[in-house]
C-alpha cells in the first residue's frame, strides 16, 4: 500500500491531517456489474430536493469508497446520462495530467524578420502564442521587458500577432446566455491575453459629487470616462444606475451615476470587441515597459525565414489546473482543452481535442465505462454528458495516478477557497468542511459536485452528484447534504 501525499487543513481552523488513498491497482468493474440496487436517497438529501421541487429522477448520485471495487454507499441513477455543467473541468484537467505531465508549460515566442542592433529591430516583431491561458497582465509586462533587456527597445515595423497554434472558433459571445459582456464567455485563441478582460473599479472620493473610474489593462485607443457623478441612492442595482454605453470600441462612457452607498465596486467585463482586444492591449503594454513601435498591431502568421529572439514560458500545468479547478474558469479549461488537441494534431481545434480526450479515455478507461460526450471541456455547453457511474470510476483512477497530489490540490477545499466557501455560508455540510475536495458546476438549469471526500470513520470516498431541472439552483443543498451524507459515516464499518 502506498499513501497519498498528506494535505494540511488552514492551521487556524483545524489541525493537520493525511488523505491516504490506496495507490495500488484498483479493480474496476463496470457500476453495472458490481453495484447493488438503487438504494433510497438520505433522508436529508430528499429533504432537500422536495423543498426546491426538483424530482429524483432529476438526480444522479453517487458515493463510491476510492480504495475498493466493493458496492456504493449511494448509487441513484449512475448510469443515465447527466450534463455535469462545470464538473466536466475534471476530465479535461485530469486527461492534460495524464498527457502531459504537471511540469508541462506553454511557450510565448517572440520572433523577428529582420536585423537587430543598438536597440533597434529592423523588421517585424511577431509574438506567436503558445496556447498560454494566463498570459496575463504581469507576465506580458516581464516579456516585454526582458525582449528589450535582449537588445529590441524601438521596433521599425509591425508586430504581428500569431495565435495559429488553435484553429479559429467563430462564436457570438452572447450565443450561450445572452451576456456577451461577462468574462466567462470569452472565447479561447491561440494568444489568449488578459483572458479578454476589462476590469473596472469604482472608486467614492472624498468629495462626495464624484467616483474615480479606475480601468485595466491599458488599451491602446480606448477612452474610458475618468469620473462618474455620485447620488445617494440605494446599491441595488448599481451596474444599471451607471447607465453605461459599451457601444463603442473605442470609449466606455457613463450616463448615469454611482451611488456613494455602494462603497468601492470592481466590475469585470469581456471587452466589447474581442478580435481587437489583444492588439490594443498589447501595443500599449509595450509601450508602457518602453519600447517603441514605429508601424501598426496586426494579426499574421510567423514566416519560416524568422528568427527567434525569445520565449516566454507559461506557468506549469500543475499551478494552470488549480485556477481551472478551484476558480472554474472556463477559457482556461478551453484552452487546456484545444492544446491537447494540438499536441495530437499539430493545431488545436474543438476536432482535435475531443478526439484526443476520446482516444486518452479508452487508453486511461478501457472500453467498457461509458466515455463522456463532450463540446468544448469546460462545462459551459449545453450539449456535454457524462455519467455518474463513469466520473466515479475516473475519479477512483485518479487517486492511484502518479500525478494524483497535484490533481486533488486543483480542487476546492470544501468551505475555505475557491468555488466551495458558499458550503461554509449555506451551514449544511459541518462535518465536511475541510474534509472535501470538489469541482462545482452551475449552469441555469444544472447543479453539480463531484470529488473526494474523508469519511469521519476514516475511509475515503469519492462523490458525484449532478441535478438537471430548471430548478436545479435552487437544490444545492442538497449536494450539500450528499457529502455531508458521505463525510459523516461514523457508522458505517470501514
Amino acid at each position: 500500500m502506498l499513501l497519498f501525499p498528506f494535505f494540511t487543513r488552514p492551521r487556524s481552523k483545524l489541525r493537520a491531517f493525511t488523505l491516504t488513498l490506496l495507490l495500488s491497482a484498483l479493480p474496476l468493474a463496470s457500476m453495472a456489474a458490481s453495484a447493488p440496487p438503487e438504494r433510497v436517497l438520505p433522508a436529508e438529501v430528499a429533504t432537500a430536493l422536495a423543498r426546491a421541487r426538483v424530482p429524483r429522477d432529476a438526480v444522479s448520485m453517487l458515493v463510491l469508497p476510492v480504495d475498493t471495487a466493493g458496492a456504493p454507499r449511494l448509487a441513484h441513477r449512475v448510469d443515465t446520462a447527466m450534463n455535469p455543467a462545470s464538473v466536466m473541468k475534471l476530465v479535461t484537467t485530469l486527461a492534460a495530467l495524464d498527457t502531459l505531465g504537471s511540469g508541462f508549460t506553454w511557450k510565448t515566442q517572440f520572433y523577428a524578420d529582420g536585423p537587430v542592433a543598438g536597440g533597434v529591430l529592423q523588421g517585424n516583431l511577431y509574438v506567436r502564442g503558445g496556447g498560454d491561458p494566463k498570459f496575463v497582465l504581469e507576465r506580458i509586462d516581464a516579456a516585454f521587458r526582458e525582449l528589450q533587456a535582449r537588445g529590441v527597445q524601438q521596433v521599425r515595423g509591425d508586430m504581428v500577432l500569431d495565435n495559429s497554434i488553435f484553429e479559429t472558433i467563430a462564436r457570438d459571445p452572447g450565443e450561450f446566455d445572452g451576456e456577451p459582456m461577462r468574462p466567462y464567455n470569452a472565447t479561447p485563441d491561440g494568444l489568449l491575453v488578459n483572458f479578454k478582460s476589462l476590469i473596472l473599479t469604482f472608486v467614492p472620493q472624498p468629495d462626495g459629487a464624484t467616483a474615480l473610474v479606475r480601468s485595466e489593462p491599458p488599451m491602446a485607443g480606448v477612452q474610458i470616462d475618468a469620473t462618474v457623478p455620485l447620488n445617494r441612492q440605494s446599491c441595488v442595482d448599481w451596474r444599471g444606475d451607471l447607465q453605461p454605453d459599451f457601444s463603442d470600441p473605442n470609449a466606455v462612457h457613463f450616463l448615469g451615476a454611482y451611488s456613494a452607498k455602494c462603497g468601492e465596486r470592481v466590475w469585470p467585463l469581456a471587452y466589447v470587441d474581442p478580435a481587437s482586444y489583444g492588439k490594443r492591449v498589447l501595443q500599449a503594454m509595450f509601450a508602457g515597459a518602453g519600447g517603441t513601435l514605429t508601424g501598426t498591431v496586426r494579426d499574421g502568421r510567423t514566416p519560416r525565414e524568422a528568427r527567434l529572439l525569445m520565449e516566454a514560458p507559461s506557468l506549469p500545468l500543475g499551478e494552470m489546473i488549480a485556477d481551472v479547478n478551484k476558480f472554474s474558469n472556463n477559457v482556461m479549461a478551453q484552452q487546456v482543452f484545444l492544446t491537447l488537441g494540438a499536441q495530437a494534431r499539430g493545431q488545436g481545434s474543438l476536432v482535435s481535442a475531443r478526439e484526443a480526450i476520446s482516444n486518452w479515455w479508452r487508453k486511461f478507461m478501457g472500453t467498457k465505462t461509458v466515455a463522456p460526450l463532450l463540446d468544448n471541456g469546460s462545462g459551459l455547453s449545453r450539449q456535454e454528458r457524462i455519467t455518474a457511474a463513469a466520473l466515479g470510476q475516473m475519479l477512483q483512477r485518479a487517486a492511484a495516478h502518479p500525478e494524483a497530489e497535484v490533481y486533488v490540490r486543483s480542487l476546492s477545499l470544501a468551505g475555505f477557497d475557491g468555488t466551495t466557501t458558499r458550503m461554509r455560508e449555506r451551514g449544511i455540510a459541518p462535518h465536511a468542511m475541510g474534509n472535501a475536495w470538489l469541482k462545482t458546476g452551475s449552469l441555469r438549469d444544472v447543479a453539480s459536485v463531484a470529488g473526494f471526500a474523508n469519511g469521519l470513520s476514516g475511509r475515503r470516498y469519492v462523490v458525484v452528484g449532478i441535478i438537471n431541472h430548471p430548478n436545479a439552483p435552487a437544490a444545492r443543498p442538497a449536494l450539500d447534504a450528499m457529502v455531508e451524507w458521505a463525510v459523516n459515516d461514523q457508522q458505517v464499518a470501514p
